[in-house]
């Protein structure tokens, strides 16, 4: 799992490559989170679009950071999520919690 994290305007742009799932991968991007979520980063925008795979405890970490993120005032949106990551999030029933964008300009202008 490739990590690649941008400040534009006050928003986290995280661009995700390779597969979201239980181990080293969604391990690192829980600590780049707690930490980003720890110096008061609550708006993120999470590019997905290369992520072929997400599993349960993928799926359970964004969900867990949206939480937090909603908590002190900030969001977690997706952008361009794969259409096997959107098939996932569908079909455990958590998609409906994201907004989900086609451009990086749309998702982080929906912040302000």
């Amino acid at each position: 799992m490739d990590i690649n994290v941008r400040k534009r305007a006050q928003v986290q742009v995280i661009q995700l490559r390779g597969q979201l799932r239980m181990g080293p991968a969604v391990d690192s991007l829980r600590q780049t989170l707690e930490e980003a979520v720890a110096s008061g980063d609550t708006r993120f925008v999470m590019n997905l679009s290369e992520v072929p795979m997400i599993d349960s405890s993928g799926i359970g970490l964004l969900v867990k950071i949206l939480v937090s993120a909603k908590k002190l005032g900030g969001s977690v949106k997706l952008l361009q999520p794969s259409k096997f990551a959107v098939q996932t999030l569908r079909l455990v029933g958590v998609l409906n919690l994201f907004e989900v964008y086609d451009a990086e300009d749309a998702a982080v202008a929906s912040f302000s």
